[in-house]
This record gives C-alpha cells, structure tokens and sequence, in this order.
C-alpha cells in the first residue's frame, strides 16, 4: 500500500527509502543463509533445490548461522505483550484476531465452521440474496427479491432450537425470532448493514434506493431517510463512525454519502475509478482506508479521507470478476474471492497475494457471486461452493482445507456473514431461506 502520510508524493521515494540494489543484495544474503541452513541440518535436497531457484552462486556451505543471528535477534524482539490487544465487542472477547507476524498462541481455538448445526431457518416468498449481523452479533437481517426484510433475534432463534437450555432469567428469548418485517422497497432487496452504533438498519435496492429504518420502534415498517440513486443498489458500507456511507450501484463510480445531510462526493479523478461494476466494497476497522472490488477483475485501495484511489490490484484473480473485500480486523490484510472460486489474503504493506485459498469450485467456472469471509476469530477462511452447495473452509495461517459441511440449501448460497462476535454464521439462498448456523459448546 502506498504511504501517504506527511503529504508524501506515492510515486516519487523519500530520502529514508533503503536503495533498492541494498535490498536486492539483503535478500541475497537471506537466501544464502536459508540455503546453508538446511545444509547444515541435513536437508540437501531442500537446499540444492532452493539454490537452483534463486541462482545462488557460488554455491553454500554448511552452517547454522542463521539459527544464531535467529537467536541474537529473538533476543531483542518486542515481548509478546505488545502485540495488538484484542477486540472485545459487548461483553464478546473475539481474540487478536489474524497475524502472520505472530504464532498463533490461542489455548482454546475456535471451532471447525464444519461443527456448525443449522439453528433456526426462515423464509421469504423470493430469492434470498441480502443478509447481515449487527455489530454486537445479537441481530441478523435477511432481504429478499419479494422486496421484503425480516430482523431476526439471535437469543430467539437459539431458544427455539434448544429451548431446554433456555436461561429463565433471559425472558426476551421466549418471543419469536422475527423482531421486525419491514415493507418500503419495490424491487429486490440487494444488500443489508446495521449502523454501527445506532439501531438503525439500511437497505439497497434495485429500485435504486437506499433506505434508513429505525428498528427501535416496533410499529415501524417504513423508512425514516431515503437516498435516491440513479441506478440499481449493488452494494455499500458504513463508516465505522456511522456518518459516511460509501455506495455502489450499477455505475462504476462510487459515491461517498454524508449519513446526516446525504451530501454526495465522488472521487474527483474518472480514471482512479472502475471501468465496470463495483461488486463489493467495505470500511477498514480504523477508518483510514476503504476496499473495492469490480466486474473488472481489480482491488482498489482508497484513502478514507480524501476519497481518492491509492492502489489497485489489476488482474487480482486472474482476469475473473472479484466478487468480494473485507479486510482484517487489524488493517493489515484484505482478503477476497473471484470467481475463479479461489480465495485470496493481500498483504497491503507488499502489496502483494501472500496467500491462496484453493480447491473450491473444481467442477468449473462459479455463474454467481458469492462471498469470502473470515469467522469470528479469523482462525477461519469460509467460502460457499456454488456447484455442491456446500461450505469450503481454509486454516487462515496456512491455507490447509479443512472438513467439507453440506449446507442444506436447494438452491444456490448468495451470501454468507459470520457474526463477529461468535461461532455462528448466516447463508441466505435462492431456495427462498436463510439459514441460522450455530456451534453449541458440548455438554459433559
């Protein structure tokens, strides 16, 4: 990712900058040291691989100097404790989350998404293709094409599906699990958020609007603030804060709203932009930075302030429409999927694919969008197979697949949401259902 701290020109290195030929000979030596290494415990084959890949000449002796540099150098490492603290969300503590700087010292790992059981299902009379948690994880809402949304509560939906674990002292839970149904859309219902810190629901269209609903008032069902747009409603995203809302509809440019007064801003310069559809775009954590992707085959990186593009990841899944962004909790990472049916983690300091999530969509080229996302603590990569309907997951460190889970839909999954706050995750359908995914700690 490009710096633009100090007012710093993108393309043009600073002073500070290290020489490029010094980092070039540096990672020579790196290697060089890797190579010897290996020599010297034994792995010659390993190691006269690696020489032939990176050309090392002349040829490495045996040595362990690395494992002492290795040792030297732990030495004067940051202690553990400073790594960046976990988020808690409520009374939620969600881990560190994920960091390839770091071991993964979790003692009690999350579970595998395919323990999940399914815990509540409801219906609409349409295709099932929005759907999203609130920010506490206590919500789910579900859009639909029959133009309807239906709020869902978690606490409801776990009581109904185990009501002999139901807390007498949670009375709330004994309601219905549909809190609210709400009618104010003409079309299809294609994408849902929750504000961030106010009850407050929002919705996109392909009636070409964006609706604001007050979900703290009971007797509501319609909007209390509408954008209109000019196009159908593709996708959006609130600022952390709750006062921007950064929008996608069938127009490539993406409009930046003012929540309060609906002003509109767009990035003054037409060739930062899109050349066709944005799919997905989302908010990073601290605000600094906002995520597109696009029918285009490219990533966009943008400054959060400025509104202007700072990078692009062209051709980021090889030619193939990028259906989904998100990034990771602490900035650093994004990670995504095409419809080439692989998943992708950017590392955005390189700007570069550190990782990629293979072995789903094997029987050919997906027809749908569908999402990349991580789970709650971001242990886990989940992506919908279109063709098995079934859920794909990766180990998020390593890429290693994990079990294969039937996701009991008859028709495909449009979406997928983890909650961000525990083991559960939503899938909304074209077999007219969303389904509530839950993982139950397991009784003595």
């Amino acid at each position: 990712m490009t710096n633009l701290q100090n007012g710093s020109n993108p393309g043009r290195p600073s002073e500070d900058d290290p020489d490029p030929r010094d980092l070039i000979k540096s990672r020579e030596f790196m290697y060089r040291l890797i190579i010897s290494q290996l020599f010297y415990d034994g792995h010659q084959a390993l190691g006269q691989t690696l020489a032939q890949a990176v050309q090392a000449e002349p040829a490495c002796a045996p040595s362990d100097r690395l494992f002492r540099i290795t040792l030297v150098g732990l030495e004067h490492e940051p202690d553990r404790k400073e790594r960046p603290p976990s988020i808690g969300i409520g009374n939620n503590t969600v881990g560190p989350g994920l960091d390839l700087e770091f071991e993964t010292d979790s003692t009690l790992p999350a579970p595998e998404p395919a323990l999940y059981e399914t815990a509540y299902v409801t219906s609409h009379k349409g295709n099932c293709r929005a759907g999203c948690f609130s920010a506490d994880g206590q919500l789910i809402a579900t859009g639909s094409v029959d133009a309807s949304i239906k709020i869902l509560d978690v606490d409801r939906m776990l009581a109904k599906s185990a009501p002999d674990e139901l807390d007498p002292s949670r009375g709330e839970q004994q309601g219905h699990p549909v809190i609210r149904t709400l009618y104010d859309h003409m079309e299809e219902v294609t994408c849902l958020e929750f504000h961030p810190k106010e009850p407050i629901l929002c919705s996109g269209s392909k009636d070409h609007s964006i609706k604001l609903f007050d979900i703290s008032k009971a007797s509501v069902k319609k909007a209390f603030k509408t954008i209109s747009e000019a196009e159908p409603v593709k996708y959006f995203s609130f600022h952390p804060t709750g006062d921007h809302l950064i929008v996608a509809t069938s127009h490539p440019v993406i409009r930046m709203y003012d929540v309060n007064t609906l002003q509109c801003n767009v990035c003054p310069f037409p060739n930062q932009q899109h050349s066709q559809t944005v799919t997905c775009l989302k908010w990073s954590l601290d605000a600094k930075l906002f995520a597109s992707c696009s029918k285009d085959g490219s990533i966009k990186l943008w400054d959060g302030v400025s509104n202007r593009c700072i990078n692009t990841f062209t051709k980021a899944h090889d030619g193939f429409e990028v259906c989904s962004v998100m990034f990771s909790r602490n900035g650093k990472y994004i990670l995504s999927a095409g419809k080439n049916s692989i998943c992708k983690l950017w590392e955005l300091t390189a700007s570069r694919c550190l990782i990629a999530y293979t072995g789903a969509g094997t029987t050919g080229k997906q027809e749908y969008e569908a999402q990349a996302v991580f789970n709650h603590t971001e242990d886990y990569v989940l992506f919908p197979d279109e063709a098995t309907t079934s859920l794909c997951a990766w180990n998020s460190r390593n890429a290693s697949r994990k079990q294969l889970m039937s996701l009991g839909h008859n028709g495909a999954v449009r979406l997928i949401a983890h909650s961000p706050t525990q083991a559960a995750f939503l899938t909304c359908s074209d077999d007219f259902r969303a389904r509530f995914w839950y993982r139950r700690t397991p009784t003595l």
